[in-house]
């Protein structure tokens, strides 16, 4: 396996302004850093750093205090953790998380939030203990076109590269 990738946390500024009140610096202390479960896991497990419980149809933005260098041409894709998606109906808003490359020298530290929906059908509660994985990520490849000519640098999260 080629390492092409470092999770780091976001600074303490950046973590209390994204969790809007929800999480403290006490929270902040404990983040911890994505890992992988097993030697043969694709996916880096993502802890939350707050409880939290999702009644069906209720959403939550986790701010993870985690951000992601990355070497050129990779990826990184957040999905909810399988288990979740399959007792629960857990699913990410925007159905799977992408972490450009670039993203990490965003002017917000590249701090990735992860926003989940219980969608159960069944009236199952969620309940997310502080320090447990509710989400996971996958570092992937990707290529790009010959005739590519983009030059814009990123600054921001969601949407930044479509703005005029």
């Amino acid at each position: 396996m080629r390492r092409i990738a470092k999770f780091e946390k976001v600074s303490l500024a950046r973590f209390l302004a994204d969790s809007n009140g929800v999480a403290t610096a006490t929270d902040y202390d404990t983040v911890v850093l994505p890992k992988r479960a097993t030697k043969g896991s694709a996916g880096y497990d993502f802890y939350s750093p707050i409880e939290f419980t999702l009644e069906p149809n209720q959403t939550i933005k986790i701010a993870t205090g985690i951000r992601a260098y990355m070497e050129d041409g990779w990826v990184l894709k957040i999905y909810p953790r399988s288990g979740l998606g399959f007792k629960y109906r857990l699913g990410l808003n925007n159905t799977v998380g992408i972490i450009d490359q670039d993203y990490y020298y965003s002017d917000n530290e590249g701090h990735i939030q992860i926003k989940i929906t219980n969608a159960s059908n069944e009236s199952k509660t969620l309940s997310v203990k502080k320090g447990e994985a509710f989400a996971q990520g996958i570092f992937v490849e990707y290529g790009i076109t010959f005739d590519d000519d983009a030059t814009e640098v990123r600054n921001g999260g969601f949407g930044s590269t479509n703005k005029a």
